[in-house]
């Protein structure tokens, strides 16, 4: 076997060794950031007593830190010489939601709860921190730390600090998701697509209403809507390639105001899933010609309004395999294993759009981790905190060893 690549094992190895014990023994702290977190939830693009905690915390630790949009926090960890630059990256937000899990550390801000585990990426992100600095160990190149509001909304935080240019010295990126639907202890990943884009549409149905006795004397717009909500599946099932996924669903209907009159309008708002870019750009025109024909049908008239998300989440091959190596050394190959791709979306895409890296699923579900992401009982398997701990920092350390 190559000799550099025996050393670069054995450095590794090494190196992965120091971080475990010093994340074994923060993990204490790693709670409690995680429970403090989740007690004070703010909301995307207000998160600013989240980013005065996280910012105390690196500065404790002796970094310097700094924002690039004043909603977002970026510190970095200095190697002993030159080298690449390797970020990684936590989402700080929380969700409109009213808490109902009745922990002890449960919300204390009414309407507002971390339903989608990024209180955990924050202290994840913390805990990997301070293992690094605390280590002391050489290592060439630099560790960028992003701690990224707004997540959950669009426009959202990963395309501002793109903008604001947080990305242009860094060489590659990584983050993690706890994923509820994965059991707690196995990690999944895999190359190219893991997530989905994300785009929203309205279709607004203009009627003839009157009373609901006397429907022949109007044009009935939920009559029309329910059509069109049946009709809007031959989209995908009919006039996209079956080789390139996709799922359009309606969850909102809003119309009437009484139960006995015809209202004069209807409005359907949806999602649009898919992982091809093509997919975006084809889907549009074939939902508005189908609203414009359903509606005509019927003698009614549709307008029609397009948002385009985040797309999709697509994986490096090279930083994908980065993530298993590093999950098997921590996790054990046994519990790595091919991530199954999710409808769900994701702003990370931003950063992929820019430099190479991975996106990967740490199981955080058990026997009382059993509801999904944004559901209001929502939670984690906090024994998994300073796995991901071990991981980011691995993972860091492995990625800047490779670029030797």
């Amino acid at each position: 076997m190559d000799s550099k690549l025996v050393n670069h094992a054995h450095n590794h190895a090494d190196k992965q060794a120091r971080i475990n014990p010093l994340v074994d023994e923060y993990t204490g702290w790693i709670v409690e950031a995680r429970r403090h977190l989740h007690q004070n939830p703010e909301l995307s693009h207000h998160e600013m007593k989240t980013v005065g905690y996280i910012r105390e915390q690196l500065e404790n630790m002796g970094l310097a830190t700094r924002s690039y949009t004043g909603k977002d926090v970026v510190a970095y960890i200095e190697g002993t010489e030159a080298g690449k630059t390797v970020a990684l990256r936590a989402d700080i937000d929380a969700l409109p939601i009213q808490e109902e899990t009745e922990l002890p550390f449960a919300s204390q801000n009414p309407g507002v709860m971390h339903a989608c585990g990024h209180d955990g990426h924050t202290a994840i992100l913390l805990g990997a921190a301070r293992a690094l600095v605390s280590a002391n160990m050489p290592f060439s190149g630099k560790i960028k730390l992003i701690f990224q509001h707004a997540e959950e909304v669009v426009p959202g935080g990963a395309n501002e600090l793109v903008e604001a240019g947080a990305l242009d010295d860094v060489d590659a990126i990584f983050g993690l998701h706890l994923w509820q639907n994965v059991d707690s202890g196995l990690l999944e990943t895999c190359a190219g697509p893991i997530m989905a884009g994300s785009d929203s549409f309205t279709i607004k149905i203009q009627g003839r209403g009157g009373h609901g006795s006397m429907p022949h004397l109007t044009i009935d717009p939920i009559v029309i809507a329910s059509h069109l909500v049946t009709q809007l599946q031959t989209v995908v099932s009919r006039s996209l390639n079956p080789l390139y996924p996709a799922v359009i669903s309606v969850g909102q209907i809003y119309s009437g105001d009484t139960y006995n009159i015809i209202p004069d309008t209807a409005q359907l708002q949806g999602t649009v899933r898919y992982f091809h870019p093509d997919v975006q750009d084809e889907v549009p025109p074939l939902i508005e010609r189908l609203a414009n024909g359903v509606c005509a049908s019927f003698g009614a008239v549709s307008t029609f309004e397009y948002v385009k998300g985040d797309p999709s989440v697509v994986n490096d091959s090279r930083m994908n395999s980065i993530v298993e190596q590093v999950g098997c050394k921590v996790l054990g190959k046994e519990n790595v294993r091919p991530a199954v791709p999710s409808m769900a979306g994701e702003d990370f895409s931003y950063y992929l759009q820019r430099v190479p890296g991975a996106y990967f699923f740490l199981g955080i579900r058990n026997e009382q981790a059993i509801y999904s992401h944004h559901h209001p009982r929502f939670t984690i398997d906090e024994k998994m905190l300073p796995v991901g701990s071990k991981l980011l920092a691995g993972i860091a350390l492995e990625y800047l060893e490779q670029q030797r």
